[in-house]
């Protein structure tokens, strides 16, 4: 069994910081695989914040370029995902995935952007 949980997520006001964590567990090779963050307001679709690949490689949706980075560390099967300069629609449910030879994600952590 891959467990991923995240944590982090919370309430901030717009212009604010948080960093969401990803922490993975169990029979999984954390550095064989792409982890990414998605993202889920209501009523719209799941979308790809951010991933990076085993080799270190980003990617980023065009909202969020230059406000998030991702990042990674295989000895830890950890990733996080720094959030800069929020805004109110950034709100949503943010989940971790690990993608490769099976896909793993966890059950989200909320942020809440808001005065």
């Amino acid at each position: 069994q891959v467990q991923l949980v995240e944590s982090g997520g919370g309430l901030v006001q717009p212009g604010g910081s948080l960093r969401l964590s990803c922490a993975a567990s169990g029979s999984v090779f954390f550095n064989f695989y792409t982890m990414g963050w998605y993202r889920q307001a209501p009523g719209k679709e799941r979308e790809l914040v951010a991933n990076v690949t085993s080799l270190g490689s980003t990617n980023y949706g065009d909202s969020v370029k230059g406000r998030f980075s991702i990042s990674r560390d295989n000895a830890k099967n950890t990733g996080w995902l720094e959030m800069n300069s929020l805004k109110p629609e950034d709100t949503a449910v943010y989940y971790c995935n690990l993608r490769g030879r099976a896909a793993y994600w966890g059950k989200g952590t909320l942020v809440t952007v808001s005065s």
